[in-house]
């Protein structure tokens, strides 16, 4: 089989952004190929044209261009005139791409296209109240009604996708993003630093960062000892214009928790598995996601999570089994919480093993491969049938 995607972003030294929506495609490419899959990445919005061997996978960087007027067409059909041209060269069967920005509208191809829902802006907008521009949404919808079919990282996700774009709810599937598991070993999980709470993901209002500001302020009342210590990049602020929410955050926090928060911005991925296991909590309050790929990676590490409750989350653990699901907004439930699995080792030895059994059961990328594949397959024969 040979697969196209479509992507703003792939980890790789040359291309110019990365985060998690990248990680979960190079997760499932990296697994495709192993499973005999020619895969080929066309990554848009780039400093250069090139085309890059990486891990048996061919990416394509594809420029950014700027035009007189109408730059949001025409830079689309200048991608879809490229990633055309290396679907005929070189038969691929398939395209998939993601749903944010509405990248395919006004593209057409010879081959199926499926778009993943990691997340379009009128989902986000959603989940925050938000208004979203009138262009954005038009944009998306034309995107998602040309595709052949939808993939779904969550059945929470893909129900909310279909609501606001009136879809065929037959062309969507649940699959699950993935981890190449033997990645995210941890053979010492009673190995940590005490106190040590870790929060991972841009510092924006819809992760929840500000409720996580109140939550610490109540759990170093209990603990004095307890530390915080955030992981990403700072974002300026959609509600009240700051042009950093990490500011916002330190306002909300109290002298003596600010003591005991460390930002370390954004670092190096290769650097972040080992905050994790160092960490003795993972929390992750956010309102707005369609999985949260370090949700899964803190489990995959016998990490004990403190979740966020809403929807997708319901699909990653099993509230008090295998970690915990607390509505954001519940500063004191929250708080209690993180405050109970400070104060007994056991219980989040015993969470942590659950959680990576967890995901060795629901997000084993080798799995999902294989459901991809099939996936695509079908959608090939009704294609060809049509």
């Amino acid at each position: 089989m040979k697969i196209g995607f479509i992507t703003s972003e792939y980890p790789h030294p040359k291309v110019s952004h990365a985060a998690g929506i990248a990680t979960s495609i190079k997760n499932l490419v990296v697994a495709l190929v192993e499973k005999g899959a020619e895969v080929r990445v066309f990554v848009y919005q780039q400093e250069c044209d090139g085309i890059i061997d990486d891990e048996g996978v061919k990416i394509h960087l594809i420029k950014k261009k700027r035009y007189p007027f109408c730059t949001w067409f025409f830079y689309r059909k200048h991608i879809q005139k490229y990633v055309s041209k290396v679907v005929a060269a070189e038969n691929i069967e398939v395209l998939e791409a993601a749903d944010w920005t509405g990248i395919t509208a006004f593209m057409k191809f010879d081959v199926p296209l499926v778009i993943r829902f990691h997340g379009s802006d009128a989902y986000f907008c959603k989940l925050e109240g938000r208004q979203q521009k009138f262009k954005n949404f038009m944009f998306e919808k034309l995107a998602l009604k040309g595709a052949s079919a939808y993939i779904a990282p969550t059945a929470f996700a893909g129900e909310e996708t279909r609501k606001i774009f009136g879809l065929d709810k037959a062309k969507i599937k649940t699959i699950h993003y993935g981890l190449q598991l033997e990645h995210f070993e941890n053979p010492t999980p009673e190995t940590y630093n005490r106190n040590k709470i870790l929060y991972i993901g841009t510092i924006i209002r819809k992760k929840g960062v500000l409720e996580l500001a109140e939550i610490f302020n109540k759990v170093i009342s209990e603990n004095p000892k307890a530390k915080l210590i955030l992981i990403g990049s700072d974002a300026p602020d959609i509600k009240t214009g700051a042009m950093s929410t990490y500011k916002l955050m330190e306002d909300v926090l109290t002298a003596e928790a600010k003591k005991q928060v460390e930002y370390l911005g954004k670092i190096p991925y290769s650097e972040v598995k080992m905050h994790i296991k160092n960490a003795h909590i993972c929390t992750f309050p956010s309102f707005a996601e369609t999985l949260g790929m370090v949700t899964i990676e803190s489990m995959a590490l016998q990490k004990p999570v403190v979740n966020t409750s809403i929807g997708w989350a319901q699909e990653l653990i099993d509230d008090g089994v295998d970690g915990y699901l607390v509505h954001p907004s519940d500063i004191n439930m929250f708080s209690d919480r993180i405050l109970h699995l400070l104060n007994d080792e056991k219980l989040c030895l015993n969470l942590g093993k659950a959680a990576r059994q967890k995901v060795e059961q629901r997000f084993d990328i080798k799995k999902i491969a294989e459901i991809n594949i099939e996936y695509y397959n079908s959608i090939i024969i009704v294609y060809d049938r049509n």
